[in-house]
């Protein structure tokens, strides 16, 4: 099968498209035919091996010419076969979630890690969900203790993680402001937004409005600065990173020990992949209440060039990779 894959760390030229042996599903595994799967910070991250920390979190092993490094982690399309364990699917069935090597003509995934496609989403929709979408969720749910009626502001509301932020916000009665850039002030307000601001006429931090949780997915300004916008009791969560290592290093460290001498409190985290928030987040889409938002889809030869579209910092929802 036709796959990408590196052998070093490296930018994304070192991304390429080669045949590689087809994956067997384990016992607790599907085997999935992929119709779709979807870029993300992390994929081009874990590419260049940086910050070196993320190496330890992911337990990643230096890429070599034998065993190559297996980008795509968000997945969607259709079970080919499934593992003697597997109860809960069987070939045909439309499926997304996360595997490893999604960038690929089949990739296999726990069966944990999966859930039906909802009738009403295309693949590339579904593939656009994982990892931002639970992100999103859990960094609002879990670590902003959101509530109706809140005031809540989404730092890059036009992103993968802030579309997903700005309608589950808005899913949980809260009051939402996003601030993205000027040319995508229509489309965050269309997903749901109360207010937007352009900050490119606007620095949120100095308004003057006060919110009860923020939701930072970009990471460009300084926690103090963030903090002169919060209530007393506010929280603010970072889910995004700067490209700069020593910038993420730096928020990594400060955030909890701010957190212990003001009132506010600080959160940085990584989103965990759950099946119980997956399906929720497959309920809300079923539903109707959030809709996967695309900016551009690319062919599997082409993941070099939607991970460097990615890396530039301004796509509008998610970079999808279409399979024939």
């Amino acid at each position: 099968m036709k796959a990408i894959v590196y052998h070093r760390y490296g930018s994304p030229d070192v991304l390429k498209c080669e045949e590689i042996e087809n994956p067997t599903a384990g016992d607790d595994e599907v085997l999935i035919r992929v119709r779709a799967a979807s870029v993300n910070p992390l994929d081009w991250r874990l590419m260049r091996g940086v910050p070196y920390i993320f190496r330890i979190l992911f337990r990643l092993r230096k890429p070599t010419i034998t065993q190559p490094g297996r980008p795509g982690r968000d997945v969607a399309g259709q079970v080919e076969t499934v593992g003697r364990s597997v109860t809960q699917f069987k070939p045909g069935d439309e499926v997304f979630g996360w595997c490893h090597g999604a960038f690929a003509e089949y990739a296999c995934a726990s069966e944990s890690a999966l859930v039906t496609k909802p009738n009403n989403l295309t693949f590339e929709q579904a593939t656009a969900v994982p990892v931002a979408a639970l992100t999103a969720l859990q960094g609002l749910r879990d670590k902003g203790q959101i509530q109706p009626g809140q005031k809540v502001l989404i730092n890059g509301a036009a992103g993968g993680v802030g579309t997903f932020a700005v309608q589950i916000a808005k899913s949980f009665g809260a009051d939402v402001t996003g601030v993205c850039s000027a040319r995508n002030v229509d489309m965050v307000r269309s997903i749901g937004a109360d207010r937007v601001i352009d900050y490119t006429l606007e620095d949120f931090t100095k308004s003057g409005q006060r919110y009860d949780l923020i939701l930072d997915c970009v990471g460009n300004h300084s926690l103090s600065a963030c903090r002169r916008v919060l209530n007393p009791n506010g929280i603010c969560v970072i889910a995004g990173a700067p490209k700069e290592p020593r910038i993420f290093l730096t928020r990594a460290l400060a955030a909890p020990v701010l957190s212990r001498f003001v009132s506010q409190k600080f959160v940085m985290f990584i989103a965990k992949l759950r099946k119980e928030d997956l399906t929720i987040m497959h309920d809300l889409m079923k539903a109707g209440k959030v809709r996967p938002v695309i900016d551009k889809c690319y062919r599997l030869s082409e993941v070099p060039e939607a991970t460097r579209y990615l890396e530039e910092g301004h796509v509008r929802g998610k970079v999808v990779i279409t399979m024939p």
